[in-house]
């Protein structure tokens, strides 16, 4: 089935087309290989009526998403590793990204597909598991009010160091009389308890309320995430001694250290953290993803423990900010019921 791209250009072989863009774009022959193996089985799929549950012939260009369920799940039936359906649905997602963005197809068929799957692309399937309470032993050595503000913060929201870094003290609604400073607190927190703002705009070089920003946040929308007791308290201690800041922004972590009173970067964070980590065998020098605890450990943490004990992909998906659209409006307008109730009944203690 022909299409036409929007400067007019006639496409035989929508997958030849996308291969050979990779060609332009600077992609190397192993990766342009690896997406058409994927491409043309996807594409043999649609065209088998017998193998393809909708039951017809398709095209790449006629796939619904309803086609692409179904052949994510004939991966999973193929006993194909999470990691390989999620890289699979991954190229497909490109491969139709691409042509709608070109002006070939109409829309993606792919979009709901990745926002529904769970698997996950891990480049480190051995990776260390850490149960609850090793985890809380690991916190009863780290007594810095800023390091347990920080660990807490990340263990317990499974955000990224980024928006960690990124946080202002308007994103902060804790208990009536915590200090937070002269500021005033983002409208979307009233009414909604202790709990914080993660944006989805900060951009690394881009200011944002009043300050330069260096490092990026990379959520599809902005999230409210609660604030449980063990996380008030961390950081009610952390604000009782933090520094006179240096920004107007009023950030929440600032440094104790060689660069007193500013805002936190990526990088001392990953430091923080990895000194914690070595001091409990958890990180050594030279060590690879699949050893060493780092800030992005937390997040796999948290994924991890909350998805198994709630048993809700969707709300864990939102606490991470990898969904948009109408599935977290559902929960930003329900928020607390379908977000706080469950999260407040199912968070692990770390105490």
């Amino acid at each position: 089935m022909a299409v036409e791209t929007a400067d007019g250009e006639t496409v035989e072989d929508a997958v030849a087309y996308f291969l050979q863009d990779m060609t332009y774009h600077g992609r190397t022959d192993r990766t342009r290989d690896a997406y058409e193996r994927v491409l043309r089985r996807f594409e043999a799929f649609l065209g088998d009526a017998e193998a393809n549950p909708m039951g017809a012939e398709r095209c790449v260009e006629e796939a619904s998403h309803r086609d692409c369920m179904a052949w994510i799940h004939s991966l999973r039936g193929s006993d194909a590793a999470d990691s390989t359906v999620a890289t699979y649905a991954t190229y497909l997602h490109r491969f139709y990204a691409y042509m709608t963005q070109v002006g070939a197809f109409e829309g993606n068929p792919m979009t709901l597909v990745m926002e529904e799957m769970d698997e996950q692309i891990d480049a480190n399937p051995s990776r260390r598991e850490i149960s609850v309470p090793e985890m809380r032993e690991f916190l009863r050595e780290v007594h810095h009010p800023l390091d347990r503000a920080v660990l807490f913060t990340l263990l317990k929201t499974g955000m990224r160091v980024g928006e960690l870094c990124n946080l202002d003290c308007r994103d902060v609604s804790l208990a009536d009389g915590t200090p937070l400073g002269d500021v005033s607190r983002r409208a979307q927190l009233d009414g909604r308890g202790p709990s914080l703002y993660v944006s989805a705009e900060p951009s690394a070089g881009e200011r944002a309320n009043g300050e330069r920003r260096t490092a990026s946040n990379k959520r599809k929308r902005s999230t409210v995430v609660p604030v449980d007791g063990e996380l008030e308290r961390a950081l009610a201690r952390w604000l009782a001694i933090r520094p006179d800041v240096r920004s107007p922004a009023d950030p929440l972590f600032v440094s104790t250290s060689g660069s007193w009173g500013e805002r936190l970067t990526t990088d001392m964070v990953h430091h923080l953290v990895e000194r914690h980590a070595a001091e409990r065998g958890w990180h050594r020098a030279g060590g690879n993803a699949e050893e060493n605890v780092t800030p992005h450990y937390f997040r796999h943490f948290f994924t991890t423990h909350l998805r198994d004990r709630t048993g809700d992909r969707g709300i864990v998906k939102y606490l991470r900010g990898d969904v948009g659209g109408d599935i977290i409006d559902t929960y930003t307008h329900n928020w607390g019921d379908s977000v706080r109730e469950t999260y407040e009944a199912h968070i692990y203690s770390l105490l």
